[in-house]
């Protein structure tokens, strides 16, 4: 940093308590590397490496207790070669780190939240990843949440928010001719493990759900975002030209339907239940029979019987 900005005393302790385990766990680092990571200068950061070595372990009756109890540092190093070493700590090389696992799993959470658009952009974000994985016990797995097709997606349109320009994509909707869409992007969502793009829909004049799954070729365009302040409904919100559909399936396996049940009228027979709700389309519950192996029942419209009927006798001519 160019300029010295003064340190409160509250700061410069919340920075020395930062500052002794990623000591610890760099093992040795220089002051310019050291002050950069901490935003401080390299003389703030020399003073508060200076002042560890009056800070230790408290004996009996509150006094120290020489040599063993306060944090040391090796001085020729420090002075002669502006690295910093502890040489010795007070008992916090057994503080608590996280295991792979634990990293693994906050890395995974991170990353989700990293794909959302205005979120990942910003550069905590990030910062706290490289951290998180200097952090654990362990070098944590890999994690990818997202796979490559849709997260190229989602890298698109979190530009196109930058930007504040619409996108363009061919969208192919279940049993239906692919289309090419301009979009007004609004918002990035992920329900069950799929991904969905919320966005005023130029031929549709309204704002639509895109699976991103249906979705490719997508590309930036030069026209400006002009409806991404209009009111987002829900992700499963029922919309013009869906049709009211019921199924039946036995109660146990309800948590398998997910969203599907989130506005539905559910009615129980006996270990059975009946759920009415909305789909986009009649074709759309085939996907959702043919999942559960034969669990779900779909009692109406007669469309989707006759779709869903035809979808299994498809599948089934593939083994014989």
């Amino acid at each position: 940093m160019s300029a010295a900005r003064p340190l409160h005393a509250t700061e410069r302790a919340a920075l020395i308590l930062q500052l002794v385990p990623y000591l610890l766990g760099k093992g040795e680092v220089s002051v310019a590397e050291a002050a950069d990571e901490f935003e401080v200068t390299a003389d703030q950061m020399r003073d508060m490496v200076q002042k560890l070595t009056v800070i230790g372990r408290p004996g009996e009756g509150g006094y120290w207790q020489l040599p063993g109890d306060l944090f040391d540092i090796d001085w020729d190093l420090l002075d002669e070669r502006d690295l910093i070493v502890i040489t010795h700590s007070v008992g916090l090389e057994r503080s608590p780190r996280l295991t792979a696992r634990e990293a693994a799993a906050l890395l995974a959470g991170l990353q989700l939240a990293a794909t959302l658009p205005g979120v990942g952009d910003q550069g905590v974000v990030q910062s706290l990843l490289a951290k998180l994985a200097r952090g654990a016990a362990s070098a944590p797995a890999d994690v990818i949440v997202a796979p490559g097709p849709v997260d190229d997606v989602r890298v698109t349109v979190a530009e196109a928010l930058r930007e504040g320009v619409a996108v363009s994509f061919t969208y192919q909707a279940p049993d239906a001719a692919p289309t090419i869409r301009t979009v007004d992007p609004v918002k990035v969502h992920i329900a069950d493990g799929q991904w969905y793009l919320q966005g005023w829909c130029h031929m549709r004049q309204a704002m639509r759900t895109f699976h991103l799954d249906r979705v490719s070729d997508v590309a930036l365009t030069g026209i400006p975002i002009a409806h991404g302040g209009e009111p987002v409904p829900d992700l499963f919100e029922p919309g013009a030209g869906e049709v009211a559909a019921r199924v039946r399936y036995p109660h146990q396996i309800a948590p398998l339907l997910g969203d599907y049940l989130a506005r539905a009228d559910i009615v129980a027979e006996g270990d059975r239940d009946t759920a009415t709700m909305r789909v986009a389309d009649e074709q759309s519950l085939k996907r959702l029979a043919a999942r559960l192996g034969g669990e779900v029942e779909v009692l109406a419209p007669a469309g989707a019987r006759r779709a869903t009927a035809a979808w299994a006798a498809a599948g089934l001519a593939q083994y014989r």
